[in-house]
């Protein structure tokens, strides 16, 4: 491999970092298309992805988990609530609080807007790379791995 001169290669990484973030927006906001996410803003996905991830949680546990004040977390919470995809219960280990959860028909609908981007992304690779080109995405998919591990 040549090496190239620094100039040129921070402006060849730069320019792939530009690619890569518009790709990645495009195919994000495709698959949200395919998973029917309605009118729920992002913190409030974010909200039930955590709660789904790491089981129930109290309203100032979720704020501070997010990084809002518990006032806004409540403004996020009402919502899910009254859509019931949250609900709430009493903290056993402190009557005063409620523990936020989601519902069954909440992971019901995470479930099955998980299926349909599966199978939406899986029937367009399909449909649109040969089989050589799987194999240049799963090479690709790897290189990725490496840039997103901690």
């Amino acid at each position: 491999m040549i090496a190239e001169p620094d100039g040129l290669q921070m402006a060849r990484s730069a320019a792939l970092a530009t690619e890569l973030r518009a790709v990645f927006g495009r195919l994000k906001r495709k698959l949200r298309e395919q998973a029917g996410g309605g009118d729920l803003t992002p913190s409030q996905i974010s909200v039930l992805l955590r709660l789904e991830r790491e089981g129930p949680r109290t309203n100032s546990n979720l704020a501070r988990l997010e990084g809002m004040q518990p006032q806004s977390m409540g403004s996020v919470i009402a919502p899910l609530q009254a859509a019931g995809l949250v609900s709430g219960t009493p903290d056993p280990a402190d009557g005063r609080q409620t523990l936020l959860s989601l519902t069954g028909s909440c992971r019901k609908w995470v479930e099955e807007g998980r299926a349909a981007r599966q199978d939406w992304l899986t029937r367009t690779i399909q449909a649109r790379l040969s089989g050589e080109e799987q194999g240049k995405l799963a090479e690709a998919v790897e290189l990725l791995k490496r840039l997103a591990a901690d």
